[in-house]
């Protein structure tokens, strides 16, 4: 996605250095969309460097790396739809008129996103359920049941640990 920022379609101006397609709203949409998928997919590899790095003491597994894995899956998701809409932008910027070529080609680069999503989806969930499922909606005048949640899950972990030696 950097690379692309640089190389842009339909080259640039000789004289003044502009790229050709500067006032075309395609350009526009491949330009935020490719800048957007760069920041997430770097946000994204240091989330999970940041997981491979962690602690790994029992409190993490609580909040920190479920968040992590969270957000990582989060930006990984929207780095791979941006780089999507950046690929089909640019398509309809180099074959402009040229329809019968640029809807199934678009169509066929919705695959990726609808893979990841279709694998990835479920797992997000239950990571999202399993780390803010139970207190979601509790109250902040609540915290007892936060507390106590989270003493059980300690517990659960500690019970885990045990059995496996």
């Amino acid at each position: 996605m950097f690379a692309a920022a640089f190389t842009v379609p339909g080259g640039n101006n000789q004289d003044t250095g502009a790229p050709m397609f500067l006032k075309a709203k395609a350009f526009l949409i491949f330009i935020i969309s490719d800048a957007i998928s760069l920041f997430s997919s770097t946000t994204s590899v240091m989330i999970f460097l940041g997981i491979l790095t962690s602690r790994y003491k029992e409190d993490d597994f609580l909040k920190s790396l479920p968040t992590k894995m969270i957000l990582g899956l989060f930006t990984l998701f929207l780095s791979i739809a941006t780089m999507m809409i950046t690929f089909s932008a640019a398509l309809y910027i180099m074959l402009q008129g040229k329809s019968w070529v640029i809807i199934p080609t678009i169509l066929l680069s919705s695959v990726p996103i609808t893979s990841f999503v279709w694998m990835q989806f479920p797992f997000f969930v239950e990571i999202f359920v399993s780390t803010y499922g139970a207190y979601i909606f509790v109250r902040a005048s609540a915290p007892v049941v936060k507390k106590r949640y989270s003493r059980e899950v300690k517990r659960h972990i500690r019970e885990v640990k045990n059995s496996t030696g």
